[in-house]
C-alpha cells in the first residue's frame, strides 16, 4: 500500500528544488498534486517531469487572488485537501543597517503573510485528519550574519505552527515544520563553487543535502507515519543546527 493512496496534496512553489522533488514523491506514493509556481514556463515544465495526476496552478503565495484561484481549482477537480506543503518563501541578505522597507516587506509577504493565507484559504477543503506541513529553517535558532529578517519570517511560521494546532485540534489537523539546512538546488547556483564548499564544512558529514532528502521527511510529515507528530520544527540538516 502506497502511504498516500487516495490522498490530495497542495504544494506550493513547486517548479524546482525541495518542493519539486516532494511533488515528485507524493505522486509515487498516491497522491493528486497541485503545484504552483509564478513562471508558467517553468510551472509546465514541472507538470512535464511529475508526468501524471498532477494539476499546475500559475500564480504567487503573496497573492491572494491568485491563492483563491488554487483553490477553486482543486475544489473543481479533487474537491478535497488531504495535504498542504506550504513550501513558497524567499531570503535576501542584508545587514542590519542596510534594510529596507522594501526587503521587509517582500520577504514578509511572502514568508509570512502568504504561509498565513495559504493555509487559512485551505481550510474549507481541508479534510478532517489531514496534515499541513510549513517550509521553516534553520535560521529560526542559527545567527546568520545579515539574514535577519528572513530569519525572523522563518520564527514566525514556526510560531504559527505552535498555535494552529490547537486551532485545528477538534479537527485532528495535523501541523508541523520542516527546516531545512542547506540543501544543493538550484537557488544556490549564483553562490559559485567557493561558497558551496564553505556551506559544506559548516556540515558534520561534510556534504550538503539533497532534496529528496526532503521530500523522504516531507513524506513522512504527510502521512499515517507520523500520526503522533504534531507541533514540532523538524531539522533537516544533517546536524548543522546542533552544533
Amino acid at each position: 500500500m502506497r502511504k498516500l493512496e487516495g490522498k490530495v496534496a497542495v504544494i506550493t512553489a513547486a517548479t524546482s528544488g525541495m518542493a519539486l522533488a516532494t511533488a515528485k514523491l507524493f505522486v509515487k506514493e498516491g497522491a493528486y498534486v497541485f503545484i504552483t509556481g509564478r513562471r508558467p514556463g517553468k510551472l509546465d515544465e514541472a507538470v512535464r517531469v511529475i508526468g501524471n495526476n498532477v494539476t499546475g496552478v500559475q500564480g504567487d503565495a503573496a497573492n491572494l487572488g491568485d491563492l483563491d484561484r488554487l483553490y477553486e481549482t482543486v475544489r473543481r477537480e479533487k474537491a478535497k485537501v488531504d495535504v498542504l506543503f506550504a513550501s513558497a518563501g524567499r531570503g535576501e541578505f542584508a545587514k542590519i543597517g542596510e534594510v529596507t522597507e522594501k526587503h521587509f516587506d517582500d520577504i514578509f509577504d511572502l514568508n509570512v503573510r502568504g504561509t498565513l493565507f495559504t493555509v487559512q484559504k485551505a481550510l474549507p477543503l481541508f479534510s478532517n485528519g489531514g496534515s499541513m506541513i510549513m517550509n521553516g529553517s534553520i535560521s529560526t535558532i542559527k545567527g546568520f550574519p545579515s539574514f535577519g529578517v528572513y530569519g525572523a519570517s522563518k520564527a514566525a511560521v514556526r510560531s504559527f505552527a505552535r498555535t494552529w494546532l490547537m486551532d485545528l485540534k477538534d479537527r485532528k489537523i495535523r501541523v508541523n515544520v520542516l527546516s531545512p539546512g542547506t540543501i544543493d538546488t538550484p537557488v544556490l547556483d549564483p553562490v559559485g563553487p567557493e561558497a558551496k564548499e564553505y556551506f559544506k564544512t559548516l556540515i558534520p558529514r561534510g556534504e550538503m543535502g539533497r532534496p529528496e532528502e526532503i521530500a523522504t521527511v516531507a513524506l513522512f510529515l504527510a502521512s499515517s507515519d507520523s500520526s503522533f507528530v504534531n507541533g514540532v520544527e523538524l531539522f533537516v540538516d544533517g546536524g548543522s543546527a546542533q552544533i
